[in-house]
């Protein structure tokens, strides 16, 4: 199974009832999978704070239940997870976390063991899809024996790759009957009193990860001692075999004390193997025990078994290459992504453009080269709306944020209440392309269908943005690029808040109608090159010529706007 379809597997094989997320690579395939089990409530929240919330209001209602999120996710989920940490729960309670070394699909390279520490909950990590299904249920175990959420953090090769799983029947507890408790009201002295039991809790933690099932000592050579856990561990497997003793850490917050010393007391050199932080290390020089990690291993990227051995000074074997000269193939927007239009007008009108995340920043990279930064979900909003109070007018009349549908009803909806509370003349557009687009097609509150496909309430983005007081709300169809052009450049002279809708659905749903291919017509191409500037993958020029690809090309007609000679015919 794949890691992450293991790891839903052993959220049914423990009972869980209700799980809410959003999606976020390389979890996403976590609810995905759980979806398939009729026995499991699904759904997609607008956001991870909100599908946090979701899970734990479930746990107090007295069903298991979980979340699932990348990384940076997180962040955003970190809100309840402190308070939810001191108040307790009823039932069990697992958020699931997926980190992203080497940030695939990222914005950045966070180490979510931090969380751990900070929220004082447990973290277990598990290093192949088996562990992932077995961690999955006894984190349910560990959470109502300690009455605490549990962190599972997973990681893009564990989520992304598949290994040998043992599935197990299904067993649903009783549902754990509902009890008031003014004490778990989190205010005054009801959370001084949580703070303290929080801290007890986190001794019987250390005092459980001593002996416990998820950490495990594997003795073998002695002159070498590896303390790691995770996708490291297989690393240290396959580099060293049996040249080497290895201390697997499943556990990796709190981590145990005595069980690390007495390990290093039993070899001659300790080294820490870990991706990203020196977090195991840290604990490790804490303890007194003299240990290498940081200082051999890179402390940014992903590991691999070749990186281990170039570290570690071993033999790394020649690996095949090819002689031509291969040109790079750079990640670009679809053919006939509708998002390529508003780039393309955004970059004739010399636009500042604070982007967001999603597909569309793609529109960052050559030849578009129309995005100036991204920071976060929702941040274009509210970040634009900070840029214009510096820049003043001239700011206004020169900058937009650009959103996705998805990522507007995630975090954008705040930051377009910003502006339109505290009046700056900023322009938001809004790229409705009816999905998920990045993280694999998943449903959204604006697409009128649930995590299953089934029927949903549907928000209606032009009624809300005007409820969140936006007089000029405008939509625009991508593909006509005078009518986008002509839109803009009103909205951006207008003295008023405004919002710019672009609706056309991402030519990858299923079920998306196409156009026949664009035939150009050689005798009429000059050979400009004008075309190219929109950068379809399905535009080409071979001797001085333009060249559809008709296996890609979809018909969208946006180069033929571009062509003054008429060789790009619909």
């Amino acid at each position: 199974m794949l890691g992450n379809k293991a790891l839903a597997r052993g959220l049914y094989e423990a009972g869980c009832m209700v799980i809410s997320s959003y999606p976020g690579t390389p979890s996403t395939e976590i609810t995905e999978e759980a979806a398939k089990y009729d026995d499991i409530y699904c759904e997609w929240a607008p956001n991870e704070k909100v599908a946090l919330e979701v899970a734990h209001g479930a746990s107090v209602g007295g069903r298991r239940s979980a979340c699932a999120m990348k990384h940076v996710g997180l962040n955003v989920a970190a809100d309840p997870l402190f308070t939810i940490s001191y108040q307790g729960l009823n039932a069990g309670l697992v958020v699931c976390v997926a980190d992203d070394p080497g940030m695939h699909s990222s914005q950045n390279e966070q180490d979510s063991r931090h969380y751990a520490m900070s929220a004082k909950i447990p973290m277990l990590e598990p290093s192949d899809s088996e562990e992932s299904r077995i961690f999955a249920k006894k984190a349910y175990e560990l959470s109502e024996k300690f009455n605490t959420p549990v962190l599972i953090k997973m990681c893009t090769r564990v989520s992304h790759s598949q290994s040998i799983v043992e599935p197990e029947e299904r067993i649903v507890p009783e549902q754990v009957a509902y009890v008031k408790d003014p004490a778990k009201v989190m205010m005054t002295v009801n959370s001084r009193n949580a703070h303290v039991r929080v801290e007890k809790r986190t001794l019987d933690l250390i005092a459980y990860a001593e002996d416990c099932e998820f950490n495990r000592v594997e003795m073998s050579d002695t002159s070498l001692g590896i303390i790691t856990s995770s996708t490291s561990y297989q690393y240290a497997k396959e580099v060293f075999g049996e040249n080497a003793s290895i201390l697997k850490l499943g556990m990796v917050y709190p981590l145990p004390e005595k069980l690390i010393l007495d390990f290093a007391s039993k070899v001659d050199k300790v080294i820490v193997l870990e991706e990203l932080d020196p977090f195991i290390e840290n604990h490790c020089k804490q303890l007194g025990i003299k240990v290498s990690g940081k200082d051999i291993f890179p402390i940014c990227g992903e590991f691999s078994q070749n990186l281990v051995k170039s570290c570690m000074g071993l033999d790394v074997p020649e690996t095949l290459t090819l002689d031509e000269n291969i040109p790079g193939r750079p990640p670009v927007m679809c053919a006939g992504c509708p998002h390529r239009g508003i780039f393309y007008i955004l970059k004739k009108n010399k636009c500042m453009v604070y982007g967001d995340i999603g597909c569309y920043t793609l529109g960052a990279v050559a030849p578009l080269n129309s995005m100036d930064l991204n920071v976060c979900m929702g941040a274009s909003c509210s970040g634009l709306h900070g840029f214009n109070l510096a820049m003043g007018r001239e700011g206004e009349k020169h900058s937009v944020g650009v959103i996705g549908d998805s990522t507007f009803i995630h975090s954008g909806m705040t930051g377009i209440t910003d502006i339109s509370y505290n009046m700056t003349n900023s322009t938001v557009i809004i790229l409705d392309n009816s999905i998920t687009g990045m993280t694999g097609h998943q449903q959204n509150p604006t697409t009128g269908k649930n995590l299953r496909g089934e029927p949903a309430g549907k928000v209606d983005l032009e009624s809300l943005c005007r409820a969140l007081g936006f007089d000029r709300v405008r939509v625009v169809d991508p593909y006509d690029l005078d009518q986008v052009d002509q839109v803009l450049k009103e909205e951006l002279e207008a003295e008023a808040p405004s919002i710019i809708i672009s609706r056309r659905p991402c030519v990858m749903i299923k079920g998306t109608v196409h156009q026949p291919p664009i035939s150009p017509n050689e005798e009429k191409c000059s050979g400009c090159k004008a075309c190219m500037q929109i950068g379809c993958p399905a535009i080409s020029v071979r001797d001085k010529k333009v060249k559809i690809d008709n296996t890609l090309c979809i018909g969208c007609k946006v180069c033929t706007q571009m062509c003054k000679f008429g060789a790009l015919e619909g």
